[in-house]
């Protein structure tokens, strides 16, 4: 039993990095879901593909800025945790 207790601890504790990470793989998923919704309602292609290369482009750009304070935080842990040592 201490051992599901263990894992549920870690789980909480990284919840939002969890949380992070499902964000980051809808905006990378969104130009397709918009595409296929276009498609379903009929758009010409041309509109298609310039509407969803669009959404890709401005979720790659939320997502470096995500990934980079990500990377940032993390190099900061891990340089007081070098100090401290």
């Amino acid at each position: 039993m201490s051992f599901v207790k263990k894992e549920i601890g870690y789980i909480r504790d990284s919840f939002s990095q969890i949380l992070r990470a499902i964000f980051i793989f809808v905006l990378f998923s969104s130009g397709l879901i918009c595409a296929l919704l276009l498609r379903l309602v009929g758009t010409n292609g041309t509109f298609i593909s310039f509407i969803s290369i669009t959404i890709e482009i401005i979720m790659l750009i939320i997502s470096y800025f995500l990934l980079n304070n990500f990377i940032e935080t993390t190099e900061k842990t891990e340089g007081v945790k070098g100090k401290t040592k």
